[in-house]
């Protein structure tokens, strides 16, 4: 039997995820694919798989703590054939290592330490996307000693930071990228000197010859370093500036400048101190609890007063009840899209009479195919249509406020209720599907939503979003835009109304829509021709082959 370690995978984008249930006790028999404990990112929830079938072991973390790829999380007895053969190499490897050692420094009199080195190119890993993202910032520099985990560089992307981590140990020989560079999957970032496996396995069994080894690193190391020995003071936390330059990203700025906080004020809880945004939001927090007037004048505040505190339990019992990780980033984005988006919401009926009458037609063909058409799939078909006769609600308001972005793409998001809160898949390219396309991706991003396995890939990148209330009930509903999408569309359950067709009243299936929207981006002309084409489309869905 051979201990395994299982690491967190790549998590499609995904920064750092929490550790939400641990469903194993040491001696539990575990198949390939079972899962080993289940993870959380900001929109989603992942169960980690077993590689390999085994014993459970134990955890390496605990629940409530947060892990990055590549983490080691769990340990698996698993059965392995060769494992005698392993400790035999293990056994052998320092005899190995000691002529190699002395290739690597054969002038310097500790040259029998075990020490073997190679370059290797370090890259970025998977981000979730295909789109490249910009450098913000590098955090290494050339001749710093590395370990395998530590961040070389942060990544931007519209809607995360991302820290590039090192997949190896080693000594940073040279440094390829710069700020303001745009990087990708596969891109490369950095030049490596690593330590080999055989430096690995020899060091347990002859201690003593740690520090001999190390001095080796070092005489290797420091005249690559030299040059550029004043860069290092500038990933190093005491020596942050505590004046008007800070160690935060432009995300964390433009969050401060939109709530008010003064960054001196903040304490980084980041790689190599630097500010997070949710270092802000809790700063935010602690500022609106505090009573002292002094303390909450020092922030700049945002001029909103605290909610009181109430104590509930002197009415009767009560229970608290803790949110979930999606519960908590909703509520976020819904108050900040509420603050900083000027909402209007236009409202109209669509009838959708035929549109039911032929969409009920399909029963038996879509029984063939495997695919159940819902409503859901021809309002998200007639939304791709409307933007492509009104692109300005495929927009989103630039960083500057100064310039829009107008997208030549149409990917629509379609908000769906899970029991670990509300969170929304895109359906990507609708412009370029057909209704069985889109109806047959319905079904499997609604299936991946309700059991927690989306990725963070399959939530990102929408312009548009939709919001149904449909199947629950309700006349209709004031959406907010899911910012920095510029429209969201709300839509509520049908009923059969008296509509004059201009000669009598005739019962007709009537959809109430809701279009909310960004006033900054689109104006009331704009959202009023979105609408009525909108609704053309849907009352008469033969106008979507035009």
């Amino acid at each position: 039997m051979t201990i395994q370690t299982v690491v967190v995978p790549d998590l499609g984008g995904a920064e750092t995820v929490e550790v939400i249930e641990l469903g194993l006790a040491p001696g539990d028999n575990v198949e390939v694919e079972d899962c080993l404990l289940v993870l959380e990112s900001d929109k989603a929830t992942m169960d980690i798989p077993s590689p390999k079938a085994g014993v459970f072991t134990k955890y390496l973390v605990e629940e409530g703590a947060t892990v990055r790829v590549g983490d080691a999380i769990a340990e698996i007895d698993v059965a392995d054939a060769a494992s005698p053969t392993a400790d035999v190499a293990v056994e052998e490897a320092p005899v190995e290592a000691a002529p190699v050692a002395e290739e690597v420094a054969p002038a310097a009199p500790v040259a029998s330490a075990p020490a073997t080195s190679s370059e290797l190119m370090i890259q970025v890993p998977d981000i979730g996307s295909d789109d490249k993202v910009d450098v913000i910032e590098i955090c290494v520099a050339v001749g710093d000693e590395v370990n395998e985990g530590d961040t070389l560089v942060v990544l931007e992307s519209d809607k995360a930071t991302m820290d590039i981590p090192s997949t190896h140990t080693g000594t940073v020989l040279k440094i390829v990228v710069a700020e303001g560079d745009k990087l990708g999957t596969g891109d490369e970032v950095a030049l490596f000197k690593v330590t080999s496996s055989a430096e690995e396995a020899a060091a347990p069994a002859t201690p003593e010859t740690a520090p001999a080894a190390s001095e080796v690193a070092s005489v290797v190391a420091a005249p690559v370093a030299a040059p550029v020995v004043e860069a290092a003071p500038v990933a190093a936390p005491e020596d942050v500036p505590t004046g008007g330059d800070f160690y935060a990203g432009p995300a964390v700025r433009l969050l401060a400048r939109e709530l008010g906080v003064d960054l001196s004020q903040v304490s980084g809880s980041g790689p190599k101190g630097r500010i997070q945004k949710d270092d802000v939001s809790h700063f935010v927090k602690k500022v609106m609890k505090n009573k002292d007037s002094a303390v909450a004048s020092s922030a700049g505040g945002a001029g909103i007063p605290a909610i009181p505190t109430v104590d509930f339990s002197q009415f009767g019992e009560i229970e608290e009840i803790k949110l979930s990780k999606i519960q908590k980033l909703t509520a976020a984005n819904m108050q900040r899209n509420w603050l900083n988006v000027p909402h209007v919401t236009q409202f109209d009926d669509a009838d959708i009479t035929e549109l039911e009458d032929f969409r009920k037609g399909l029963k038996a063909e879509g029984e063939k195919r495997g695919v159940r058409v819902t409503p859901v799939a021809f309002l998200i078909k007639a939304l791709a249509a409307s933007m492509q006769a009104n692109p300005e609600f495929n927009r989103s308001m630039g960083a500057d406020g100064q310039h829009v972005i107008q997208k030549h793409y149409c990917h629509i998001g379609m908000a769906v209720d899970t029991p670990r809160g509300l969170v929304v898949p895109v359906i990507r390219d609708v412009n370029e599907k057909g209704i069985w396309d889109i109806s047959a991706e319905i079904m499997t991003l609604a299936g991946k939503a309700r059991d927690g396995k989306l990725t963070p890939a399959e939530m990102q990148g929408g312009c548009f979003t939709l919001s149904s209330l449909g199947a629950i009930g309700g006349n209709g509903f004031t959406p907010i835009v899911n910012a920095p999408e510029v429209g969201i569309l709300g839509v509520s359950k049908s009923q059969i109304k008296p509509v004059w067709n201009g000669s009598e009243f005739a019962p007709r299936l009537m959809l109430p829509l809701a279009l909310s929207y960004d006033h900054r981006v689109i104006n009331g002309g704009d959202a009023g021709r979105f609408m009525t084409h909108l609704v053309k489309l849907l009352s008469d869905i033969r106008h979507l082959a035009l």
